[in-house]
């Protein structure tokens, strides 16, 4: 079993990255969870040459499945990415301060008159991806495209076959909710609690997952556990909304009904034999 989520490579972020237990873990193989500290910064570039890595020695010996719903680890691990330099911290600081004091819209503005050619594929309120490519024209005076477009593709030891699991939107979003009412339930906000105690920063890296900020405002104060289970609820359901477009415009992912397990088994198997 191979990690393919940008959030399980952090220690210490157990139950709100759903990582697989100690128990699962016994079972298989695991790689590529936790890894980084989360104060540590990690790209898909990186992940993409870690896991081929990982590949071939695990290839040796057995099959391998990579898991995870991180779109762009996986478009880089099997389509390759551009090999942007490391931005430095002052431009990456200025521009997340731009953000949060006057919004993505601002920021996607600034960009349209610096490099229109990145802003005019992204759309405004789409904040991460908007500072991702401020910072990588500010940070190299290159457009993001540019790069993209010198991006050479991976040498892979296997074929990789995708899979996606699908559900109604109803029992999908009725499912999140029953999972996140459990991470509440198993702990999430003494893990939260512990994690700042040990002296990690509310915007370290590994904070990004969803539900860690919102939990970081329960601890401190700043929020109830009820109105942080509803701000996460909202994330994680759009969150899951975008995953699906994403995973939409891989070629040669077959989707397969989570709600029907022999029926997706049976479609690994043929695809894979």
């Amino acid at each position: 079993m191979i990690n393919c989520d940008a959030l399980q490579i952090y220690r210490g972020l157990e139950i709100g990255t759903a990582k697989p237990t100690a128990r699962e873990r016994a079972r298989v193989p695991h790689h590529l969870y936790d890894f980084l500290d989360p104060h540590e910064r990690f790209s898909a570039g990186r992940y993409a040459r870690r896991a081929i890595q990982t590949l071939e020695e695990v290839l040796q010996r057995r099959h391998a499945i990579l898991v995870g719903g991180t779109g762009l680890y996986f478009r880089a691990l099997t389509r390759g990415i551009a090999e942007i330099p490391d931005i430095p911290g002052d431009v990456r600081n200025a521009i997340r301060q731009q953000l949060e004091q006057q919004g993505p819209r601002a920021l996607h503005a600034r960009l349209s008159r610096v490099d229109p050619r990145s802003a005019e594929d992204l759309h405004p309120a789409d904040s991460q991806r908007v500072a991702r490519a401020l910072e990588i024209f500010e940070g190299t005076g290159r457009s993001q495209k540019d790069w993209i477009a010198d991006q050479s593709s991976p040498r892979l030891p296997g074929p990789v076959h995708g899979f996606t699991l699908t559900l109604d939107r109803d029992l999908l979003y009725d499912r999140i909710r029953l999972r996140t009412q459990a991470m509440f339930r198993a702990g999430w906000e003494a893990e939260v609690r512990a994690l700042l105690d040990q002296g990690v920063d509310p915007g370290a890296p590994g904070f990004q997952a969803i539900g860690y900020r919102e939990i970081v405002d329960v601890v401190q104060g700043r929020a109830t556990s009820a109105e942080a289970l509803d701000r996460i609820l909202i994330q994680t359901r759009r969150y899951a909304k975008r995953q699906m477009t994403w995973f939409r415009k891989e070629h040669g992912v077959h989707w397969l009904p989570a709600d029907d397990p022999g029926r997706a088994v049976d479609t690994v198997l043929q695809s894979v034999s």
